[in-house]
């Protein structure tokens, strides 16, 4: 999704967007998966409350206008929303514009910007409040406030429970397969609390009617971090499996 540059917004109908976010686990789980974009992977990953990201921000209005969002909502170029290529959906984000300093607060309900050295695509209501709808780009700076559709801070005044931090559970990598439940034994002792994050279970499979232990070392946040597990760990017919 390319940003626009300030294209006029009259004679387009203001579309009325959910009543209420689109959030289920169902949705969760589908806008978290890894995707590919013109040959390039993206991996969705953990992010915290407060975290932060620099780059340039674009925006797109008319072109895309009442088509479907990533997350199956219907988007609206007047409404506080955004794309971003790996926070989760409904990720509340504070946007600064560097140039003049103007802020904005969006909603994350889609995927983008898929251009080089851009970091967040915009809805035009959210870049006309920050300057952007005439210069096309600017840079800015992002901050995590909140989850689903929730500003921590504001929840926390309310005394309200606050999500500190969303993790991609699920991932993890099986490090072995035995016909013997005695060999699986041996090999989740050896990975269980594998550097003190991982934990390794073994998993029963019946495979032409003879059993399989499989063990599978779990409590990875992201695809990319059992990736990389592998890779620097260099074990022998690893592979990433979801819990």
């Amino acid at each position: 999704m390319a940003g626009c540059s300030g294209h006029g917004t009259l004679g387009y109908p203001v579309i009325h967007g959910p009543s209420k976010p689109r959030s289920s686990q169902a949705v969760h789980r589908a806008t978290l998966r890894p995707y590919s974009i013109n040959g390039k992977t993206y991996y969705p990953t953990v992010v915290s409350l407060g975290w932060q990201q620099e780059g340039v921000a674009s925006w797109y209005g008319p072109n895309f206008h009442g088509g479907k969002t990533s997350n199956g909502e219907t988007y609206n170029m007047y409404e506080m929303t955004a794309a971003h290529k790996t926070l989760p959906m409904n990720t509340m984000v504070r946007v600064i514009n560097r140039r003049n300093g103007r802020s904005v607060v969006v909603r994350i309900n889609d995927r983008g910007p898929f251009v080089k050295g851009r970091i967040i695509d915009l809805s035009y209501a959210a870049a006309k409040k920050l300057g952007i709808d005439r210069t096309g780009t600017a840079p800015v700076r992002l901050t995590v406030l909140g989850f689903d559709n929730i500003i921590a801070s504001m929840a926390k005044q309310a005394g309200r429970r606050v999500k500190k931090e969303v993790v991609l559970s699920g991932f993890g990598v099986q490090v072995g397969a035995f016909k013997h439940y005695r060999g699986a034994e041996i090999y989740r002792n050896r990975y269980d609390n594998f550097e003190g994050r991982y934990h390794a279970e073994i998993r029963k499979f019946i495979v032409h009617g003879e059993p399989l232990y499989r063990v599978w070392l779990l409590g990875f946040k992201s695809e990319a971090e059992a990736r990389d597990f592998i890779k620097a760990w260099g074990i022998p017919g690893a592979f990433i499996i979801r819990g």
